[in-house]
Protein backbone atom coordinates (compact mmCIF):
# COMPACT_ATOMS: atom_id res chain seq x y z
CA UNK A 1 0.00 0.00 0.00
CA UNK A 2 1.54 3.55 -0.78
CA UNK A 3 1.41 5.60 1.42
CA UNK A 4 0.70 8.70 0.02
CA UNK A 5 0.66 10.86 3.40
CA UNK A 6 4.68 10.97 2.70
CA UNK A 7 5.42 14.55 2.10
CA UNK A 8 8.50 13.10 -0.08
CA UNK A 9 6.20 10.98 -2.37
CA UNK A 10 4.20 14.28 -2.86
CA UNK A 11 7.28 15.88 -3.56
CA UNK A 12 7.60 13.38 -6.24
CA UNK A 13 3.97 13.17 -7.33
CA UNK A 14 4.07 16.56 -7.98
CA UNK A 15 6.80 16.59 -10.05
CA UNK A 16 5.40 13.84 -12.19
CA UNK A 17 2.44 16.02 -12.90
CA UNK A 18 4.06 19.11 -13.58
CA UNK A 19 6.46 17.03 -16.24
CA UNK A 20 3.23 15.23 -17.38
CA UNK A 21 0.84 18.31 -18.05
CA UNK A 22 3.91 20.36 -19.82
CA UNK A 23 6.45 18.36 -21.80
CA UNK A 24 2.86 17.20 -24.24
CA UNK A 25 1.71 21.27 -24.56
CA UNK A 26 5.49 22.30 -25.64
CA UNK A 27 5.47 18.67 -27.64
CA UNK A 28 2.96 19.17 -29.79
CA UNK A 29 4.44 22.11 -31.61
CA UNK A 30 7.63 20.27 -31.97
CA UNK A 31 5.93 17.57 -33.43
CA UNK A 32 4.11 19.75 -35.80
CA UNK A 33 7.40 21.11 -37.02
CA UNK A 34 8.66 17.74 -37.58
CA UNK A 35 11.15 18.02 -34.61
CA UNK A 36 10.04 15.27 -32.71
CA UNK A 37 13.69 14.57 -31.46
CA UNK A 38 15.07 18.15 -30.14
CA UNK A 39 13.87 17.96 -26.83
CA UNK A 40 16.64 14.53 -26.63
CA UNK A 41 19.35 16.78 -28.28
CA UNK A 42 18.43 19.94 -25.52
CA UNK A 43 18.59 17.28 -22.90
CA UNK A 44 22.03 16.19 -23.77
CA UNK A 45 23.23 19.83 -23.72
CA UNK A 46 21.68 20.38 -20.15
CA UNK A 47 23.48 17.83 -18.79
CA UNK A 48 27.02 19.75 -19.34
CA UNK A 49 24.59 22.71 -17.28
CA UNK A 50 24.44 19.48 -14.50
CA UNK A 51 28.12 18.72 -14.78
CA UNK A 52 29.33 22.60 -14.38
CA UNK A 53 26.95 23.32 -11.84
CA UNK A 54 27.92 19.76 -9.42
CA UNK A 55 31.87 20.85 -10.45
CA UNK A 56 31.16 24.59 -8.88
CA UNK A 57 28.93 24.02 -6.07
CA UNK A 58 25.90 25.59 -8.02
CA UNK A 59 22.43 24.40 -8.15
CA UNK A 60 22.50 22.15 -11.17
CA UNK A 61 18.95 22.96 -12.10
CA UNK A 62 20.14 26.88 -12.74
CA UNK A 63 23.23 26.11 -14.55
CA UNK A 64 21.36 23.45 -16.81
CA UNK A 65 18.90 26.27 -17.77
CA UNK A 66 21.34 28.56 -18.40
CA UNK A 67 23.42 25.87 -20.66
CA UNK A 68 19.91 24.16 -22.21
CA UNK A 69 18.80 27.69 -23.23
CA UNK A 70 21.86 28.66 -24.98
CA UNK A 71 22.19 25.72 -26.47
CA UNK A 72 18.61 26.11 -27.70
CA UNK A 73 18.63 29.24 -29.39
CA UNK A 74 21.92 28.22 -31.12
CA UNK A 75 19.89 25.23 -32.20
CA UNK A 76 16.94 27.40 -33.80
CA UNK A 77 19.46 29.79 -35.16
CA UNK A 78 21.40 26.72 -37.54
CA UNK A 79 17.65 25.70 -38.14
CA UNK A 80 16.81 28.75 -39.18
CA UNK A 81 19.97 28.86 -42.15
CA UNK A 82 18.23 25.73 -43.35
CA UNK A 83 21.71 24.67 -44.59
CA UNK A 84 22.51 20.91 -45.20
CA UNK A 85 25.50 21.76 -42.84
CA UNK A 86 23.35 22.66 -40.06
CA UNK A 87 22.67 18.69 -39.45
CA UNK A 88 26.28 18.23 -38.60
CA UNK A 89 26.58 21.11 -36.32
CA UNK A 90 23.74 19.97 -34.60
CA UNK A 91 25.11 16.48 -34.12
CA UNK A 92 28.52 17.99 -32.86
CA UNK A 93 26.39 20.45 -30.43
CA UNK A 94 23.90 17.44 -29.00
CA UNK A 95 27.01 15.16 -29.08
CA UNK A 96 29.39 17.89 -27.09
CA UNK A 97 26.65 18.29 -24.53
CA UNK A 98 26.60 14.84 -23.39
CA UNK A 99 30.31 14.40 -23.73
CA UNK A 100 30.99 17.42 -21.86
CA UNK A 101 28.07 16.66 -19.05
CA UNK A 102 29.59 12.69 -18.56
CA UNK A 103 33.07 14.47 -18.07
CA UNK A 104 32.00 17.52 -15.92
CA UNK A 105 29.93 14.95 -14.06
CA UNK A 106 32.95 12.63 -13.26
CA UNK A 107 35.41 15.39 -12.21
CA UNK A 108 32.48 16.48 -9.52
CA UNK A 109 32.51 13.29 -8.27
CA UNK A 110 34.68 14.05 -5.78
CA UNK A 111 32.90 17.24 -4.37
CA UNK A 112 29.52 15.66 -5.27
CA UNK A 113 27.27 12.53 -4.27
CA UNK A 114 25.07 13.11 -7.26
CA UNK A 115 24.78 10.34 -9.50
CA UNK A 116 24.46 10.29 -13.10
CA UNK A 117 21.92 8.27 -13.51
CA UNK A 118 19.38 10.31 -11.53
CA UNK A 119 19.99 12.92 -13.82
CA UNK A 120 19.99 10.87 -16.89
CA UNK A 121 16.98 8.73 -16.11
CA UNK A 122 15.62 10.63 -13.29
CA UNK A 123 14.92 10.41 -9.86
CA UNK A 124 11.45 12.26 -8.24
CA UNK A 125 11.69 10.64 -4.55
CA UNK A 126 15.01 12.73 -4.73
CA UNK A 127 12.47 15.94 -4.89
CA UNK A 128 12.90 18.22 -2.30
CA UNK A 129 10.48 21.67 -1.15
CA UNK A 130 13.11 23.95 -3.69
CA UNK A 131 13.00 21.67 -6.31
CA UNK A 132 9.33 21.58 -6.46
CA UNK A 133 8.92 25.58 -5.88
CA UNK A 134 11.45 26.09 -9.30
CA UNK A 135 9.71 23.07 -11.64
CA UNK A 136 6.08 24.82 -9.95
CA UNK A 137 7.50 28.31 -11.56
CA UNK A 138 9.19 26.80 -14.71
CA UNK A 139 5.69 24.64 -15.54
CA UNK A 140 4.01 27.57 -15.18
CA UNK A 141 5.45 29.51 -16.88
CA UNK A 142 6.20 26.81 -20.00
CA UNK A 143 2.25 26.62 -20.03
CA UNK A 144 1.57 30.67 -20.09
CA UNK A 145 3.65 30.84 -22.92
CA UNK A 146 2.25 27.39 -25.21
CA UNK A 147 -1.29 28.19 -24.21
CA UNK A 148 -1.56 31.72 -23.85
CA UNK A 149 0.21 32.12 -27.46
CA UNK A 150 -1.31 28.81 -28.85
CA UNK A 151 -2.70 30.90 -32.37
CA UNK A 152 0.63 32.49 -33.14
CA UNK A 153 2.81 29.53 -32.28
CA UNK A 154 0.36 27.65 -34.24
CA UNK A 155 0.99 29.95 -37.28
CA UNK A 156 4.48 29.69 -37.02
CA UNK A 157 4.42 25.69 -36.73
CA UNK A 158 1.77 25.50 -39.74
CA UNK A 159 3.14 28.04 -42.08
CA UNK A 160 6.38 29.85 -41.61
CA UNK A 161 6.14 32.00 -44.87
CA UNK A 162 2.78 32.61 -44.10
CA UNK A 163 2.99 33.91 -40.64
CA UNK A 164 6.08 36.06 -41.83
CA UNK A 165 3.31 37.64 -44.20
CA UNK A 166 0.86 38.18 -41.92
CA UNK A 167 3.31 40.63 -39.75
CA UNK A 168 4.21 37.47 -36.38
CA UNK A 169 7.24 38.11 -35.15
CA UNK A 170 8.43 34.74 -36.69
CA UNK A 171 12.04 35.08 -35.77
CA UNK A 172 10.91 35.85 -31.42
CA UNK A 173 8.91 33.38 -31.89
CA UNK A 174 10.89 30.83 -33.09
CA UNK A 175 13.84 31.71 -30.10
CA UNK A 176 10.87 32.21 -27.68
CA UNK A 177 9.92 28.06 -28.50
CA UNK A 178 13.38 26.99 -28.50
CA UNK A 179 13.99 28.32 -24.96
CA UNK A 180 10.93 26.92 -23.59
CA UNK A 181 12.06 23.55 -25.24
CA UNK A 182 15.05 24.37 -22.33
CA UNK A 183 12.86 25.39 -20.02
CA UNK A 184 10.73 22.25 -20.31
CA UNK A 185 13.62 19.41 -20.43
CA UNK A 186 14.82 21.03 -17.11
CA UNK A 187 11.77 20.89 -15.49
CA UNK A 188 11.53 17.24 -16.50
CA UNK A 189 15.07 16.09 -14.90
CA UNK A 190 14.49 15.45 -11.66
CA UNK A 191 10.63 13.58 -12.88
CA UNK A 192 11.69 11.66 -15.79
CA UNK A 193 15.52 12.44 -16.60
CA UNK A 194 16.85 14.50 -19.51
CA UNK A 195 17.41 11.50 -22.00
CA UNK A 196 13.42 10.67 -21.55
CA UNK A 197 11.50 13.15 -21.83
CA UNK A 198 11.44 13.73 -25.41
CA UNK A 199 9.28 10.70 -25.25
CA UNK A 200 6.46 12.60 -22.73
CA UNK A 201 7.28 15.60 -25.20
CA UNK A 202 5.80 13.40 -28.76
CA UNK A 203 4.01 9.97 -27.17
CA UNK A 204 1.38 11.35 -25.75
CA UNK A 205 1.02 14.03 -28.80
CA UNK A 206 0.77 10.83 -31.11
CA UNK A 207 -1.85 9.21 -29.37
CA UNK A 208 -4.18 12.11 -29.05
CA UNK A 209 -3.25 13.21 -32.97
CA UNK A 210 -5.37 9.82 -33.93
CA UNK A 211 -8.44 10.95 -31.74
CA UNK A 212 -8.30 14.89 -32.46
CA UNK A 213 -7.99 16.79 -35.65
CA UNK A 214 -8.32 19.99 -34.26
CA UNK A 215 -5.00 21.68 -33.20
CA UNK A 216 -6.78 22.49 -29.83
CA UNK A 217 -8.67 19.77 -28.74
CA UNK A 218 -5.05 17.72 -29.73
CA UNK A 219 -3.78 19.85 -27.28
CA UNK A 220 -5.81 18.98 -24.47
CA UNK A 221 -5.83 15.30 -25.02
CA UNK A 222 -2.09 14.92 -25.35
CA UNK A 223 -1.55 16.91 -22.05
CA UNK A 224 -4.57 14.96 -20.46
CA UNK A 225 -2.33 11.79 -22.01
CA UNK A 226 0.52 13.08 -20.05
CA UNK A 227 -0.75 13.86 -17.05
CA UNK A 228 -2.30 9.92 -16.84
CA UNK A 229 0.85 8.47 -17.86
CA UNK A 230 2.89 9.97 -14.85
CA UNK A 231 0.44 9.34 -12.67
CA UNK A 232 0.08 5.86 -13.66
CA UNK A 233 3.48 5.17 -14.42
CA UNK A 234 4.71 7.10 -11.02
CA UNK A 235 2.94 4.70 -8.74
CA UNK A 236 3.35 1.81 -10.67
CA UNK A 237 7.15 2.37 -10.11
CA UNK A 238 6.50 2.95 -6.37
CA UNK A 239 4.88 -0.38 -5.87
CA UNK A 240 7.37 -2.41 -7.68
CA UNK A 241 10.41 -0.15 -7.31
CA UNK A 242 11.12 0.10 -10.92
CA UNK A 243 12.65 3.53 -12.57
CA UNK A 244 10.11 6.44 -13.12
CA UNK A 245 11.33 7.63 -15.85
CA UNK A 246 11.32 4.75 -17.82
CA UNK A 247 8.25 3.15 -16.19
CA UNK A 248 6.17 6.36 -16.82
CA UNK A 249 7.40 6.52 -20.83
CA UNK A 250 6.22 2.65 -21.26
CA UNK A 251 2.96 3.20 -19.15
CA UNK A 252 2.90 6.42 -22.45
CA UNK A 253 3.61 3.66 -24.95
CA UNK A 254 1.37 2.00 -23.55
CA UNK A 255 -1.36 3.79 -23.72
CA UNK A 256 -0.40 4.77 -27.06
CA UNK A 257 -0.84 0.86 -28.32
CA UNK A 258 -4.04 1.50 -26.33
CA UNK A 259 -5.07 4.39 -28.65
CA UNK A 260 -4.32 2.81 -31.56
CA UNK A 261 -6.47 -0.14 -30.64
CA UNK A 262 -9.50 1.82 -29.80
CA UNK A 263 -9.34 4.87 -31.87
CA UNK A 264 -11.37 3.13 -35.52
CA UNK A 265 -13.91 2.26 -32.86
CA UNK A 266 -13.68 6.23 -31.49
CA UNK A 267 -14.16 7.24 -34.85
CA UNK A 268 -17.24 5.31 -35.61
CA UNK A 269 -18.71 6.45 -32.22
CA UNK A 270 -17.96 9.80 -32.36
CA UNK A 271 -17.67 11.43 -35.98
CA UNK A 272 -20.14 11.95 -38.60
CA UNK A 273 -18.86 9.07 -41.36
CA UNK A 274 -17.31 11.52 -43.64
CA UNK A 275 -17.35 11.49 -47.44
CA UNK A 276 -15.35 9.22 -49.61
CA UNK A 277 -11.39 10.12 -48.90
CA UNK A 278 -11.82 12.77 -46.36
CA UNK A 279 -10.25 10.44 -43.96
CA UNK A 280 -7.09 10.62 -45.59
CA UNK A 281 -6.41 14.14 -45.44
CA UNK A 282 -4.98 14.91 -41.87
CA UNK A 283 -4.48 18.70 -41.83
CA UNK A 284 -4.31 20.18 -38.19
CA UNK A 285 -7.19 23.39 -37.81
CA UNK A 286 -6.51 25.58 -34.41
CA UNK A 287 -10.12 25.43 -33.05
Amino acid sequence: MIDLGSTLLQNALMGVMITGLTAPSLGIYLVQRRMSLIGDGIGHIALTGVGLGLLTGTQPVLTAIIVAVLGSVAVELVRSRGKTSGDIALAMLFYGGISGGVFLVSLAQGKSNANLMAYLFGSPLTTGRDDLIVMSILGSAVLLVTLGLRPWLFAICQDEEYAKVSGLPVRLLNLLLAVMTAVTVTVAMRAVGLLLVSALMVVPVAAAQLLSRGFAGTMALSMIGGLISGVIGFFLSVQFDTGTGATVVLTAIALFVLVVLLSPLWRRRVRPRAADGADDVHEWVID
